[in-house]
Order: structure tokens, then sequence, then C-alpha cells
């Protein structure tokens, strides 16, 4: 496990009481973690590796579950590596999942997640795997078996129909691409100016 993370077996319950905060002007706000029926998505979950605990919601009111690794894994500086996480979900018609890195270790140890986010379709039924990587130039990382690697975050997504047109409506923006709005003062000219001027 790598150094500073807690127990990845450990999460707090949600109380189900409906409690509620007083807010400006005498409004409601639930707190955070008391949730009605209809804001719960029920997913099925498979476990591949019995050892290893479900994704769990470590606080109240988090959009993300832990997902643990299922294996011991060596990261050296630059390198990556396919973590498995002993799971397998469905999900309902119209959801999806995704795999975020987790704040902490990308804070410490500079690991992140190649393809973050990861896309876990409503369709797929094979387990969820995530491609670590350590940005970090110097230092290794070592993820023991049992560690939490990422979050799952579920969501409702929007299917599109797509239409070819031959013309595309205006906008403010246009066709202003790679830092076009920018706040970077030492970034020089964008991309499509850079590539332009090179030709």
């Amino acid at each position: 496990m790598p150094r500073g993370e807690s127990d990845p077996r450990v999460c707090s319950a949600t109380d189900s009481r409906e409690a509620a905060a007083t807010g400006p002007r005498g409004s409601s706000y639930p707190e955070p973690g008391v949730l009605s029926t209809t804001d719960v998505v029920e997913v099925l979950v498979k476990r591949l590796d019995p050892g290893l605990p479900l994704p769990a919601i470590a606080h109240p009111g988090d959009a993300g579950a832990d997902l643990f690794a299922a294996r011991d894994v060596h990261l050296a500086p630059g390198a990556r590596a396919v973590m498995p996480t002993g799971i397998a979900i469905a999900l309902p018609a119209g959801y999806a999942a995704f795999v975020h890195p987790r704040s902490g270790l990308a804070a410490r140890y500079g690991v992140t997640i190649v393809n973050a986010p990861g896309t876990v379709d409503a369709g797929y039924r094979g387990e969820i795997r995530v491609t670590l990587l350590n940005t970090d130039a110097d230092s290794e990382v070592q993820f023991r078996r049992g560690d939490r690697i990422a979050q799952l975050v579920v969501q409702r997504v929007q299917h599109a129909r797509f239409h070819e047109v031959e013309t595309l409506p205006g906008s403010a923006r246009g066709d202003a691409g790679f830092g076009s709005t920018g706040g970077y003062s030492a970034a020089g000219p964008d991309v499509g100016e850079a590539d332009s001027s090179s030709k």
C-alpha cells in the first residue's frame, strides 16, 4: 500500500435519517448521503475475486465508489500497468460508469490513469481493469493487493443521433481551437498557429 493511504476496507456507513441543514433564507439542503429512492441506481456486481471488497463509497455524499487492486504491482518512474479490480458489472440501459483517478494518489505519488476517465459501457460484462501511470520522474510506487486505486462514477448518459450537414450554425467561439481562451501568458501562440507557421 502506498504510504499515507488508509485501510481500503474501511468505509463510512450512511446515516439513513432524513436530517437537513438550514441554508440561506431558510432554504433546506439535504444532508450528504441522504438519498431518495429515485437518486439510487441499482448496479449488478459479479465478484471475480472473492477476496476483494465490492466497490464502496468512502463518505456520505461522495460521487465515486472505490475500486481495489486485485494484485501487487510495481510502477517504476514513467511506467504504466493494467490493474485488474476483481469485479464485473451490469449497468441499466441509459447509464455508463466512468473510472476516475484518485486525487490522493495523484497529489502524493503522481499516479493517474492513462485514459482518464475510462468508460464502462452498459453492455460490457468483462472485468473492469484500470491502466495506471506513474508520472513521477524519480520515484517508484508499489501497490499491494486490496489498495484503493481508482473511483467508479455511475452517470446517466444521452444517446446522440448524428446528422451530416453542409454548414454548422455559427457561435461566438467559431473554430478557435487549443488555447484560444488564453490564461497562460507563457504558452505563446496556440497549437494551430504554431503548426501553420512551421510549414
